[in-house]
């Protein structure tokens, strides 16, 4: 992209607002080197990592980027075999640290599914070195000091250091309290030459021996050491230089860890910057409130309520800008300070913006058209030096743009043809837009000449716009009107200004046919323009009311689902808690059973009727009185005594031999004798004699198909506590009285639920682990 247009547009400037978001000295770097890119599939790349910064600061806040300096003077030092010192190497290790922040960062995104375009991608980029990382956290704090647990020898000496700090001062203090402090100046403990020394008046400087370091200005004050700390302080002394020492070898041995891995530093420092830029981006855009732009498959600029973003949000005028569908080439005309540059100019940056990457302020869903070069001729572009006229200026700048406009070109015109003669502007300014649309490309221009507009009506893929006047208040509106070209208002504007009418009318007068024919099919346009606004008012605001009401039927049928869910819901937790009860129910029957056939007691057949009788209760049949038909049925039904009937209750055949006065029935059930109410019997059509049952005798064997030892290594939680369960009531059908559960080591979930469920079934009479030799703790045997 061409330094002119970015200049002109102010290109520049956005840069300048993203900057303030950037804390990496690379980002910087990478922001002063962000240009509109002119290949599609790149301009993607770059939209799509904003739409990601954009999703992340809305659901995470921002992207966990450190303040990062720029290491290219650390490598080159390490790589000519020189060595760092402890604020770069503590700056490398931030680099180190910030790269496993943002991989562990990533993955908790994915974890949490959050769709993103690219920066996955990018963050696989990232090389991470957990234990140099670890090394130089370990050894350097933020600001390159050196921490005591670098190393064991470094922890004892600052310990010594410590020790010795402590013993010197204590001995020291002894000077500055009681009848010493009469030989000094003051009663404090200070530092000369690294050692510690008091402040002596100089008549006593001989009364604590030692060694005098300095004298006050005054001459009244020596500062002694004394005798009884200097063996002291010499120990302080060699322990600050062992100390030393030991910092410097710990740096050269840091140095020498960090330079075979300087080159995938330096790479995690650049893919740090440009987290940093996109966050920043996305930080820009989040503050002038801008949306992604599509890119156009068809070529094509659709720009939405676009608006510059370098004027005041509150005072700028939000336009709709299309061309590409119909048209490429827009000549707007209308009054000076208008709004046509700025119109222009916000196209112009729009573009720029998106072709960077950056989103665009504009509504959603706007789109924009990838152009190879976006030239502008705008503004006074005279030049004393080169001795050229406004004209010539701009014809210079224009004759260079025919040179290298393509048909993938956007070109941008302010004032075609002016600073001449008007008739000569016109014709030149015609035959220059018949030149560039020979190219295809896209062209937006602004004039004053009239002969411009009829050009526009008369000429292919070419259309008028123009920037509204409000006639009533004198002032410009600023708002684009896209196939309607501006009126001269000069014969309205002097009339309601008080200019005589008289001159109006003959200004009027002494202008020719053709502009007058001209100046009537404007207002003709205008007028119509304004009827079609006020019926599409009127239709917005009915499309509004039905928009209501969709949104009052939406609601209420949410609220209707939300309602018929919860009966669902409430209908299943009753189910389950009737299933549940069923489950237990039949557990105790079938136990009875058990205990009656261990017991060696032949069944009879009541309690066999009973036992079904039980089974049959545990199933829910639907309230007949809720079906019409059943209850036409049933009252059709008339019992008497002799009928074949069905105990609906017990699902067992009988005859009934007496009703009694309360009206119920008396029915023989096989050796039984028992009483029911008419809606729980059923009449049997043709139903022949049942031969009579002997009394059953129940007698089970153990099933050669069921093993005594269940396997549940291998499964689910929920499919083996399932499988368990199935087991035990087969077991116990078998009549097996010890089984043994398999359920190995593992993490102890699957045994830890084995055990729950035998301490709650009461068909367990007790359970343990097996012996050492078959399995200990990995398997239980159940005694039932």
């Amino acid at each position: 992209m061409n330094n002119k247009a970015l200049k002109v547009l102010e290109f520049d400037k956005i840069k300048a607002e993203i900057a303030k978001y950037l804390i990496t000295t690379r980002g910087k770097t990478l922001l002063k080197k962000l240009m509109p890119m002119s290949v599609e599939s790149i301009v993607q790349r770059l939209i799509d990592q904003t739409k990601d910064g954009a999703d992340i600061i809305r659901i995470k806040g921002e992207i966990p980027v450190r303040k990062l300096a720029d290491l290219h003077d650390q490598a080159n030092r390490l790589k000519k075999d020189g060595n760092l010192n402890g604020t770069e190497l503590a700056q490398i290790g931030q680099v180190l640290q910030n790269t496993s922040e943002l991989k562990e960062f990533f993955e908790g995104l994915k974890d949490e599914q959050l769709d993103l375009r690219q920066l996955y991608d990018l963050n696989d980029n990232l090389i991470d070195d957990p234990e140099l990382t670890k090394r130089l956290a370990r050894s350097l704090d933020d600001t390159g000091r050196v921490l005591d647990t670098a190393s064991e020898d470094l922890k004892y000496i600052r310990n010594q250091i410590t020790r010795l700090n402590d013993q010197i001062r204590h001995t020291m203090e002894q000077y500055t309290r009681g009848k010493n402090t009469k030989y000094l100046t003051e009663n404090l403990v200070t530092l000369r030459d690294d050692r510690f020394v008091i402040p002596v008046k100089t008549e006593y400087k001989t009364k604590f021996g030692g060694v005098v370091h300095d004298q006050s200005a005054s001459g009244q004050t020596l500062y002694v050491e004394p005798q009884a700390v200097v063996g002291m302080n010499n120990q302080l002394h060699e322990a600050q230089v062992s100390e030393k020492a030991e910092e410097i070898r710990i740096l050269n041995k840091l140095s020498d860890l960090v330079r075979p891995q300087i080159d995938e530093i330096l790479e995690n420092n650049e893919v740090l910057a440009q987290f940093d830029l996109i966050n920043a981006k996305a930080k820009y855009a989040k503050e002038i409130k801008a949306t992604e732009p599509i890119i156009s498959k068809d070529h094509i600029v659709d720009l939405r309520n676009a608006k510059h973003p370098l004027i005041d949000p509150d005072r700028v005028v939000a336009n709709d800008i299309k061309m590409g569908e119909g048209y490429k080439t827009m000549l707007i005309t209308g009054p000076n300070t208008g709004g046509k540059t700025i119109t222009m100019k916000t196209l112009g940056l729009i573009q720029l913006m998106a072709q960077a990457g950056l989103f665009i302020p504009a509504r959603e869903e706007s789109e924009i058209a990838v152009f190879d070069e976006v030239f502008v001729d705008i503004g006074d572009e005279q030049s004393i030096e080169q001795n050229l006229s406004t004209f010539s200026s701009h014809m210079d700048n224009i004759i260079n743009i025919i040179r290298k406009v393509s048909k993938h070109s956007l070109v941008l015109i302010d004032e075609l043809g002016a600073g001449t003669d008007p008739q000569e502007g016109a014709a030149i300014a015609i035959a220059i837009l018949e030149k560039l649309a020979q190219s295809h490309c896209f062209i937006m221009a602004t004039t004053h000449y009239p002969e411009l507009k009829i050009f526009a009506y008369n000429t292919p893929e070419t259309i008028n716009a123009s920037m509204e006047f409000d006639e009533k208040s004198l002032k410009p509106t600023y708002r684009l009107l896209i196939g309607i070209p501006g009126a001269s208002n000069a014969f309205s504007i002097a009339a309601r200004l008080g200019m005589d009418k008289s001159v109006v009318d003959r200004g009027q007068a002494l202008m020719d046919g053709e502009s007058q024919d001209l100046n009537n099919m404007i207002a003709d346009l205008e007028n119509r323009r304004k009827e079609f606004e006020q019926k599409n008012d009127q239709l917005k605001i009915q499309l509004a009311k039905n928009k209501d009401v969709q949104k009052d039927y939406e609601k209420k049928s949410d609220a209707l689902d939300k309602s018929k869910n919860s009966e669902i819901q409430a209908a299943k937790v009753r189910a389950n808690q009737i299933v549940s009860k069923a489950r237990k129910e039949s557990d105790k029957i079938i136990a009875k059973l058990h205990k009656l056939e261990q017991d060696g007691v032949a069944v009879k057949e009541d309690q066999i009727i009973a036992a079904k009788t039980g089974l049959k209760n545990l199933h829910q049949d639907e309230a007949v009185k809720k079906n019409r038909v059943l209850r036409r049925n049933k009252r059709r039904q008339q019992l008497k005594v002799g009928d074949t009937v069905k105990s609906l209750q017990y699902d067992q055949i009988g005859t009934i031999v007496r009703k009694n006065k309360n009206n119920e029935f008396e029915v023989q059930l096989g050796i039984l004798k028992m009483k029911f109410g008419a809606d729980e019997l059923e009449k049997v059509q043709n139903q022949e004699p049942e031969p009579e049952k002997k009394p059953t005798m129940v007698k089970r064997t153990k099933s050669s198909g069921l093993s005594s030892k269940l396997d549940l290594r291998g499964k689910r939680y929920e499919e083996a506590m399932t499988e368990l369960d199935q087991y035990i009531d087969s077991a116990l059908l078998a009549g097996y009285n010890q089984v043994t559960i398999v359920h190995g080591f593992g993490t102890g979930v699957i045994r830890k639920g084995v055990t729950k469920y035998l301490q709650r079934n009461p068909r367990v009479k007790s359970f343990g682990y097996a012996p050492a030799s078959s399995g200990g703790s990995g398997a239980t045997i159940v005694d039932l």
